[in-house]
Order: structure tokens, then sequence, then C-alpha cells
């Protein structure tokens, strides 16, 4: 296992990011995509996945569902998502009822290390931008290999980071919910997923999302600030401190420190 750092939990980290995610400031600040990129980048990524109508889909860490509701509606792929935050599977399901596609898009709650879906039941599984937020990366891969059909395909978008360059700024819990303090190279994570048994067949770099990203979060800080701060602050986000983060995520992209990638991966 890889743990957030010295000073935080395990436990800590997971729970934190549940509560963090799950939570009505974090969509505000974030939109209906939680993910650099955005739906636009999920198009991209289905795409190379070549998805197809009918197809069985597991959407890993599905957060209130914006993937898989996308999946089901415009590819008509028969979706399940499975995420550790309760609010957000309850959002999520209520998303999915309310744009007629309970039937399929269905959701369930679940741990990425221990998933409750049968073995080799899926085409495809997406995994966008909560692989680097896994306490335990080789047993998550394994959970997601163990998923897939044979011949069946991975699609992983996440952040890379280069971490003996990483800002104060961005470690300890707070890196941790801002999906930088254990991302790791892109090789690193080839190098993870190869070990579970899968074959890398594609990489993209796609790091202009993060800083655009960026500038969607601090245009929408003064709102949270003004509408939502007692509820940020019970999330356990610190409004005090987001310029200083924001200003070094910002020159760690700039310095290649910080970057977002796109991998494709096929169970043999």
């Amino acid at each position: 296992m890889n743990p957030p750092t010295p000073a935080v939990p395990a436990a800590e980290a997971k729970a934190c990011c549940a509560a963090v995610y799950g939570s009505d400031v974090v969509a505000l600040l974030l939109g209906d995509s939680y993910h650099p990129g955005g739906l636009a980048l999920t198009r991209w990524l289905a795409g190379r996945l070549g998805l197809r109508s009918g197809g069985a889909v597991l959407d890993v860490a599905s957060g209130r569902g914006a993937t898989a509701l996308l999946l089901a509606g415009e590819y008509g792929a028969d979706v399940t998502g499975v995420d550790l935050s309760e609010a957000n599977v309850a959002a999520a399901t209520d998303a999915a009822r309310r744009a007629g596609l309970a039937a399929t898009a269905r959701f369930r709650l679940g741990d990425a290390e221990r998933m409750p879906v049968p073995d080799a039941a899926f085409d495809v599984v997406v995994c966008e931008c909560a692989f680097c937020t896994f306490l335990d990366k080789p047993t998550a891969a394994a959970e997601l290999a163990r998923a897939l059909r044979p011949g069946g395909r991975l699609g992983l978008t996440d952040v890379t980071v280069e971490a003996d360059r990483l800002p104060a700024e961005l470690s300890g819990l707070g890196g941790w919910i801002a999906c930088v303090a254990d991302a790791r190279p892109l090789d690193e994570y080839v190098g993870i997923l190869t070990a579970a048994g899968l074959r890398v067949i594609a990489t993209e770099r796609h790091d202009a999302a993060v800083a655009t990203m960026l500038d969607q979060i601090e245009a929408r800080l003064a709102l949270v600030r003004m509408t939502a701060r007692d509820r940020a602050e019970a999330a356990g986000l610190d409004l005090g401190r987001a310029p200083a983060v924001l200003s070094a995520a910002r020159a760690a992209i700039a310095d290649g420190v910080i970057g977002y990638a796109l991998l494709v991966a096929v169970k043999p």
C-alpha cells in the first residue's frame, strides 16, 4: 500500500475524500464533471475505447454520474457506477431517474479496492481523475482488471505528478484531496496497470486541461465564499489557503511538475 503521506493516515484520507467529493460545495466549484477536460475529454475517451450500444461499462469512482449518464445517453451503453460516497450514489441515482436513464445507468456504493461487481462482467471500464486518490493502487488496478472481460478495455484519465518536485502547498491531506499528493508519473501508471495484467496500448498528454480547470475553480471561488463558506468549511475545504494552493498548482503546471494523461489498456 502507498500511504498518502507519513502525516496523514490512510483511513483519514479515504474518509475525507469521500466527504469532500460528496459535498455540494465541490459540485459548485467543479461543475457537472469533476475532472480536467470535462465531458469533452470523456467523449474523446469513449471514442478511443470504441464504445458500442449495449456494451457493459463500469465507471469507477463515478461521482454524481456525469460520465455514466453521458455514456448511457449518447452511446447506448449499459453502465454501472461505483463510488465511495453515499451522497454521490444518491445524487447520481436521482440524476439517472430524472434523465430517463435509470434502466441503463445504475449506481452502487463501493470501494475501488474491493468493488461489489462480478468477475469479467464488463466490456469497458472507465476511471476518470480518481486512480491517483486510491490508497492501494496495485490492488485497485487488479480490481479494474478483474472486472474486465478478456479483450475488454480500460480507459483511464488522471493527474500526473513528478513527486520529488511537488510544492509543499500541495502535499499532505489538502494535496491528497486536490488529487496531486499521491498522483504518479505517466510511466508509473503504465507500470502499475501492466503489473495487474493489462496491456497499455495508448497514452496521451492532456496537460492543458488541468490549467483550464484551475481557471474554472478560481472563477467560482468568489461565489463559494459568498454563498457557501460555512458548508465549504464543514466539508474540510480551507478557503483561506485556496489562493496559495492555486498559485502553487499553476507554477507546478507551468514547470511540467503537474499534468494530465489519458491511458487505454486491454485485458489479454
